[in-house]
C-alpha cells in the first residue's frame, strides 16, 4: 500500500537521494501510521471492552501512543526538510533525530503506564469474556502491525532514516506483544485460568524494550557518532585515486553529520613538499568537488606537505616507525618532519591512538620520548596525540 501511495503522491519517488523526496517518504509513512494505529486502537478498545481484558486494553492504548508517535514522525520530517537559514546555517536535519527521541520517550511512558495497570490487574483479577470477534480483532492487529514493521523497515533502509528504523522496531515489539495477548486470551477461554495481568506485565516489558532501542538509535547521532565504515572507505578510495597526481596518503578525517543528507567533512591529504603548490591546490579542489558530487557532502581538504626526498628524514622516520610498531594496539603516526638546531633536533609528528588504549596520553609521550633518546640523545620529540574520529581512517 505504501509503495503504491508513493507512486501516486511522490514526484520522482525513486530518487531517494533527493532531500525533498526523502522528506515526503517520511511524512507519508507517518500519515499511514497515524491512520492504521487509530484503527487498531478502536478495534482493540472494543475487544477489551467486550472481554474485560486489561491486557487487550493496554495493547489498545499502546497503539494510541503509536499514533502519537507517527504524528511526531510526520511533523519531524516536515520540520527537518526546512532549508538552512541565518539561525541554522547547517539546516534542520537533526530535528528528525529529535523527533525519533520524542517517539522513544512516548513509548517508555506508555510502558510505565501499562506496567502499573497490569500489576493492579494481578492484585485484583477478573474473569475474561472471549469470543470469535475478540480473537479476530487481535489476529488482524498482528497482521497489520507486521505489515507496518515491514514497510517502515523497507522505507527506513531506502532513505537511511534512524527514526523509521526505530518505528519499525516498535511495530515488531507490538506484533510480539499482541501475539502474547492473543495467546493468553485463547488460553483463558480453554482453561478458565486468568493470567491476564501477568500478560499485561509482559506486554509492558516488550514496549519498554522497544523504547530503549528506539532511544539508542536516535541519541547516538545526536551526540555525534562516527561515520559508517563504508562512507570512510569510499572517501579514501576517491582521494587515493589521485595518487599518480601527488596524493601520498590521508589522515585526520572528521565527519560532522547535521542530519541525513547534510554532511560536512574535513581531511588532511599528504602531498610531496617538492610539488608545485598551484598544481596540487588545483588537484585538491577537484577532489573536493568530486566528494561533494558523489557523496552529497561538503568537503574541506587540508594539504600536508611531506618531505619524501630527504634521506636523513626518511632514515629517522623509519626508526620511529619501528618504535610505533612495537607498541601494542592499533597505534600509528603521521605528519613526520624534523627541525635541525645547533644543539638538538626536533622530531615533530602526530600519533594516532585508539580511544580504549591502555596507556594515557602522557604515558605514550614519555614512552616514545625515551625510545627516541635511545636512538640519539640529541633528538627531542614534539608529539600531538590524535584520536580516530572515523573508524578505519588513519
Amino acid at each position: 500500500m505504501v509503495s503504491l501511495l508513493a507512486k501516486w503522491l511522490i514526484k520522482d519517488y525513486q530518487n531517494t537521494a533527493d532531500m525533498t523526496v526523502r522528506q515526503k517518504y517520511g511524512m507519508l509513512c507517518g500519515g499511514v501510521g497515524i491512520f492504521l494505529n487509530i484503527l487498531l486502537f478502536a478495534g482493540k478498545a472494543l475487544a477489551g471492552f467486550l472481554s474485560g481484558s486489561i491486557a487487550i486494553v493496554a495493547d489498545a492504548f499502546n497503539n494510541l501512543s503509536d499514533a502519537g508517535s507517527s504524528l511526531i514522525t510526520l511533523v519531524g520530517f516536515k520540520m527537518a526538510g526546512q532549508k538552512p537559514d541565518s539561525d541554522h546555517p547547517f539546516g534542520h536535519g537533526r530535528i528528525e533525530y529529535v523527533s525519533g527521541l520524542a517517539v522513544a520517550m512516548v513509548i517508555l511512558l506508555m510502558a510505565f503506564e501499562l506496567l502499573k495497570s497490569s500489576i493492579d490487574k494481578i492484585m485484583h483479577p477478573t474473569q475474561i469474556q472471549t469470543g470469535p470477534l475478540v480473537i479476530g480483532i487481535l489476529t488482524v492487529s498482528i497482521l497489520v502491525k507486521f505489515y507496518m514493521a515491514f514497510y517502515n523497515r523497507k522505507i527506513g533502509l531506502k532513505i537511511n532514516s534512524a527514526t523509521m528504523d526505530a518505528t519499525a522496531k516498535d511495530s515488531i515489539s507490538d506484533t510480539l506483544s499482541t501475539f502474547v495477548v492473543l495467546g493468553t486470551t485463547i488460553f483463558a477461554q480453554i482453561t478458565g485460568i486468568v493470567i491476564d495481568g501477568y500478560c499485561g506485565v509482559l506486554v509492558a516489558l516488550f514496549v519498554f524494550w522497544a523504547g530503549i532501542e528506539a532511544a539508542k538509535e536516535t541519541i547516538s547521532p545526536l551526540l555525534g557518532q562516527p561515520p559508517e565504515p563504508e562512507f570512510v572507505d569510499r572517501v579514501e578510495e576517491i582521494i587515493m585515486e589521485y595518487e599518480s597526481l601527488g596524493v601520498i596518503g590521508i589522515h585526520d578525517l572528521v565527519v560532522h553529520n547535521y542530519g541525513p543528507g547534510r554532511v560536512m567533512l574535513s581531511v588532511h591529504v599528504e602531498v610531496p613538499s617538492s610539488g608545485d603548490i598551484l598544481v596540487l591546490h588545483d588537484m585538491v579542489d577537484t577532489i573536493e568537488h568530486r566528494l561533494a558530487k558523489e557523496l552529497s557532502c561538503s568537503a574541506v581538504i587540508h594539504m600536508d606537505p611531506i618531505c619524501v626526498d630527504d634521506e636523513m628524514t626518511n632514515a629517522i622516520k623509519e626508526k620511529v616507525a619501528i618504535i610505533i610498531k612495537e607498541m601494542e594496539g592499533s597505534v600509528s603516526f603521521h605528519d613526520f618532519r624534523i627541525v635541525h638546531g645547533p644543539t638538538h633536533t626536533n622530531l615533530i609528528f602526530d600519533v594516532l591512538v585508539p580511544y580504549d588504549y591502555e596507556m594515557s596520553d602522557g604515558e605514550i609521550e614519555t614512552y616514545i620520548e625515551q625510545k627516541v633518546k635511545e636512538i640519539d640523545e640529541s633528538y627531542f620529540v614534539v608529539i600531538e596525540i590524535d584520536k580516530a574520529y572515523a573508524r578505519g581512517c588513519k
